[in-house]
């Protein structure tokens, strides 16, 4: 299994449609925005240090479902603990492909929180 790197994450986060990344915290956290909307939170420091992770939204029975199921996913870090999660990646317990599934998900539950107008802006981006 080949691990998540940062550029690995980084590439498929702004592969999806209408992604922007910024740090509008601080020069840390790295932060994945579709239309606006936070969908992925990656801190810089962590990474550096050899503690990658990532905070990605989550449907909240979901989110209880895989907590349950990898020690490495636990209530989102500096975030609602309802509605995010912190998936820490140095134990490798979860797959690059499975991540990717993570992070489409948090992408897909912040578009179901747009307006139709906003939904209506990607389907004309294709």
């Amino acid at each position: 299994m080949i691990p998540a790197t940062l550029d690995i994450i980084r590439s498929f986060c702004l592969q999806q449609l209408k992604t922007t990344e910024s740090f509008p915290f601080d020069q840390d956290t790295l932060v994945f925005k579709v239309l606006g909307k936070i969908f992925a939170l990656c801190p810089l420091s962590k990474w550096e240090a050899g503690a990658p992770s990532i905070t990605l939204k989550c449907d909240p029975t979901y989110a209880l479902q895989i907590r349950e199921q990898y020690h490495c996913i636990k209530p989102g870090f500096h975030a609602n603990k309802k509605h995010w999660n912190t998936i820490y990646l140095k134990t490798n317990e979860v797959s690059t492909e499975f991540l990717f599934e993570l992070i489409s998900h948090s992408y897909d539950m912040v578009l179901q929180n747009m307006s139709k107008k906003q939904r209506d802006q990607l389907k004309h981006a294709l």
